[in-house]
């Protein structure tokens, strides 16, 4: 497995990483312990080093998971976690729970990471999503607190506003910004993101990279989610738009078919040579899946295909938005204005 670096920093991660949350919550019944075990373990075996998890995937559970799963690869490979919401109450759905990120709940919400993944340090701490109400120079303070206490190593944000990653970067170098990032969701090329990435030398980790599965070729208008997958709750994977949305599909297929490769390896292939600096996650509960996703990673695609990929996917419109109403808000927001102009980074 090749290895990246993330932006200007020294974390060197693997070029593909893992996304962890479908082993344990939001696309369905929760899997089989053992089984997503071994899943894990055949990663490590194959290179991967790069896994990514959140305190309200479950909640709670997902970290356990990977925790006690990857203990034996301590110090070998680098879990990146989120905080940002509240998880105290009965309904902790990201999009359901309520955002918290004031500074002391950040300092409560490491600890319970720390001791659900087994690590005397989190490799990677995310802001899960932007709190509107909480100055993100204050959230920015906090982390930087954790990291000279030396329980957190890396700071990292997720679906910040470009000019809120900026105010946060200038108080504690932000590392990494998780986005979602794929052929059918390009916003971070549009709305600032990726600028701010390249000024700033942080690094890109796109989350559902795959299209949550629809890049694949293996969903189709006919598809059947339930109730317990929260896709079927989703504009794009509605019947119409699955439909509508297929030729980007079949684009994939088409180039695929020239590199002896699949759908999934072409869309995966074509995030890493957008910049040396991206690293996906896509998820998987499967080993097939991700001995192809991590196929991907030999995948190269010629200037002469990315134009033709390039010039093909801009005659397709992708239909249906990419969230629900209440989850598409929490994206792209800006935090509250600075409670201190002066901002040195110390929390009150």
């Amino acid at each position: 497995m090749r290895t990246r670096k993330l932006g200007r920093s020294k974390l060197e991660v693997s070029a593909i990483g893992l996304g962890c949350m479908g082993m344990s919550f939001s696309y369905g019944p929760s899997k089989d312990k053992r089984e997503m075990t071994a899943l894990l373990h055949a990663a490590v075996e194959r290179g991967v080093t790069f896994f990514d998890t959140a305190e309200v995937y479950g909640p709670c559970t997902n970290e356990e998971l990977v925790g006690e799963a990857l203990a034996p690869f301590k110090g070998k490979v680098v879990i990146a976690t989120k905080f940002g919401f509240d998880v105290s109450g009965p309904d902790n759905r990201p999009g359901a729970a309520s955002l918290n990120s004031r500074p002391e709940h950040i300092k409560q919400a490491v600890e319970g990471s720390l001791q659900r993944l087994r690590v005397e340090t989190i490799d990677l701490y995310y802001q899960h999503r932007v709190d509107p109400a909480v100055p993100i120079e204050d959230v920015a303070g906090a982390v930087k607190e954790l990291i000279q206490a030396g329980k957190v190593k890396h700071f990292g944000m997720s679906e910040p506003g470009a000019q809120t990653l900026r105010r946060a970067h200038a108080v504690q170098p932000v590392t990494v910004l998780q986005n979602e990032y794929s052929l059918w969701t390009r916003t971070v090329e549009t709305n600032g993101i990726l600028q701010a990435c390249e000024e700033l030398g942080i690094g890109l980790v796109p989350y559902s990279p795959l299209g949550k599965g629809f890049l694949t070729g293996a969903m189709n208008e006919n598809t059947q989610l339930g109730s317990a997958d929260f896709r079927s709750t989703l504009p794009r994977f509605q019947p119409e738009a699955m439909k509508a949305n297929q030729p980007l599909v079949d684009l994939l297929g088409a180039i695929a078919g020239k590199k002896n490769a699949t759908p999934a390896q072409i869309a995966l292939a074509w995030l890493l040579a957008q910049k040396p600096w991206v690293v996906p996650i896509p998820g998987t509960t499967k080993l097939s899946r991700l001995d192809e996703n991590i196929g991907a990673a030999t995948v190269e695609l010629t200037p002469w295909d990315l134009a033709e990929i390039e010039q093909a996917a801009a005659r397709i419109h992708i239909e249906g938005e990419r969230y629900a109403p209440r989850q598409l808000a929490m994206v792209g927001r800006e935090a509250a204005p600075a409670s201190n102009p002066i901002n040195t980074g110390k929390t009150p």
